[in-house]
């Protein structure tokens, strides 16, 4: 076990490393970072730290939260495109129990798709575009040869 100068264990061998598949749990989960932290009882900052540090806190977190990614991902791109399930409604009559199927339609939602493009293809989706324009503008000022006397004068004058 490591110690740290003071001759203490770290946190990090007493509060951490002996529950890393918890933590891996905790990020499949979705819980942040700062959540996680909290729950091992060591500070955030410190947490930060430790995943600098020992390279099998960061592992496990990343195997952890590459499950729900993939899981969101595949949930907003069926969001996007659109998807059919199976209604099952119960009918109760004096002729007994009756399973009725429906199947039903979810369009594709644009709000998704829209996100989904964005990020995908940022390029050719996103709001902002960058335009190149090239030339000279010229500006014809009347005034643009007097003095502020005589623009006193001009305006005075009318």
């Amino acid at each position: 076990m490591n110690k740290n100068k003071g001759g203490r264990p770290s946190k990090y061998h007493t509060h951490v490393e002996p529950r890393l598949i918890e933590i891996e749990g905790w990020a499949r989960d979705g819980l942040t970072d700062e959540q996680i932290a909290y729950n091992l009882g060591v500070a955030y900052s410190t947490f930060k730290e430790y995943k600098k540090k020992y390279p099998d806190l960061m592992a496990t977190l990343k195997k952890g939260k590459e499950v729900v990614d993939r899981q969101v991902e595949n949930a907003l791109l069926k969001r996007a495109l659109g998807y059919e399930y199976t209604e099952e409604k119960i009918e109760i009559s004096n002729d007994g129990r009756k399973i009725i199927q429906t199947t039903k339609h979810v369009p594709g939602d644009t709000t998704a798709q829209i996100f989904w493009l964005k990020n995908r293809k940022p390029n050719e989706w996103r709001d902002k575009r960058d335009v190149d324009i090239k030339g000279n503008m010229e500006i014809n000022n009347p005034f643009a040869g007097l003095t502020t006397e005589e623009l006193k004068k001009l305006v005075h004058n009318d």
